[in-house]
C-alpha cells in the first residue's frame, strides 16, 4: 500500500533521522510513504482569521496533489497534521474560503476537501492495526515505562481532528503497548509544553515544559514519547536543563522495536 507523504520542514532538515525511521518502519510493516513533489511549508500554525487565505494555500496544494494521485495523505508531524486537516475541513465545509482558494490557485479541477488526511499513528492503528504491529515487533520494549505526550495539536480541535478523545486519548498508549512497553498515565500528557512561545517568552516555555516532564517523572516514567517535532525540541531542551526523563520521537521508538533503527 502506498500513501502520499507530507514530511514537513523539520523532518527534512534538523530531524532527518526521525523521517528515516518512519520510512524504514513503514516498509517493515508493508506500506510505503511516497513524498509529494514540490511540497511547501504548511505554515506551522493554523490561522483562525476567516480572511487569511494565503498562508493556507501550500496546504491546499499538498492536499490537491494527493487527490491527483488518488491516495490518502500521511504526515508524521502533529503541527503539519493539524494545519493540513483544518485546511481540508475549510475546503470541504466553508464555501467562501473554498471559492477564494480555488480561484487563487486556478486548478484544472476545483478542490473541495476530497483527500483523507492521516497521521502516521492513525495508519498504525486503523490500517496496519496494533495487533499486527505487535506481531511485527522484533525487539519488544519489555519493562520500559513510557509516558505518551500528546501536546496541543494532535487532538484539537476535536470536531475537526477526530483522531481520538481530546480529553482522554488512548492511541499513543495503545501504540506503546503494541511495542511491548508499559504506558504511563500522568496529568499533563495533553497540556501545552510552551513550544509556540519559546522565542517570545523562554522562561514561560521552560516553566510549562518542566511541568510536563515533572508530571511524567512523578509517575516513574523511564522516558517520554511525542509526535510533534516542536514539542520534542522544547521538551528535550528543558530536559537537558532540568535533568528530567529523556524525550523521544515516536518513530524512533517504533524503529527500535521493529529492529530497523540503525
Amino acid at each position: 500500500m502506498i500513501f502520499s507523504y507530507y514530511p514537513g520542514c523539520t523532518l527534512k532538515n534538523k530531524a532527518q533521522d526521525l523521517d528515516r525511521y518512519a520510512r524504514l518502519s513503514a516498509e517493515a510493516l508493508g506500506f510505503t510513504l511516497e513524498e509529494l513533489d514540490e511540497w511547501q511549508c504548511c505554515g506551522g500554525a493554523y490561522s483562525m482569521a476567516k480572511d487569511e487565505i494565503a498562508s493556507k494555500l501550500s496546504s491546499v496544494r499538498a492536499l490537491n496533489s494527493a487527490k491527483a494521485q488518488g491516495r490518502d495523505l500521511v504526515t508524521l508531524c502533529s503541527a503539519c497534521h493539524n494545519v493540513l486537516k483544518q485546511a481540508n475541513a475549510d475546503m470541504a465545509g466553508d464555501a467562501e474560503f473554498s471559492l477564494h482558494a480555488n480561484n487563487y490557485m486556478q486548478l484544472d479541477e476545483p478542490y473541495h476537501g476530497e483527500t483523507k488526511v492521516l497521521h502516521y499513528l492513525e495508519v498504525l492503528r486503523d490500517v496496519v492495526g496494533f495487533d499486527a504491529l505487535k506481531a511485527a515487533v522484533k525487539n519488544p520494549l519489555t519493562g520500559k515505562k513510557v509516558a505518551a505526550y500528546y501536546g496541543c495539536l494532535l487532538l484539537r480541535p476535536g470536531k475537526v481532528m477526530q483522531m481520538d478523545n481530546p480529553e482522554n486519548p488512548q492511541i499513543m498508549e495503545d501504540f506503546i503497548r503494541a511495542l511491548g512497553a508499559t504506558p504511563v498515565l500522568y496529568p499533563y500528557r495533553n497540556e501545552c509544553c510552551g513550544g509556540y512561545i519559546a522565542m517570545e517568552d523562554p522562561a514561560l516555555a521552560q516553566k510549562k515544559s518542566t511541568a510536563v516532564m515533572e508530571s511524567a517523572a512523578d509517575m516513574q516514567a523511564d522516558c517520554m514519547v511525542t509526535a510533534c517535532p516542536l514539542c520534542l525540541y522544547n521538551l528535550q531542551k528543558n530536559a537537558a536543563t532540568n535533568s528530567q526523563v529523556p524525550v523521544l520521537y515516536f518513530t524512533e521508538l517504533l524503529a527500535e522495536a521493529l529492529g530497523v533503527k540503525g
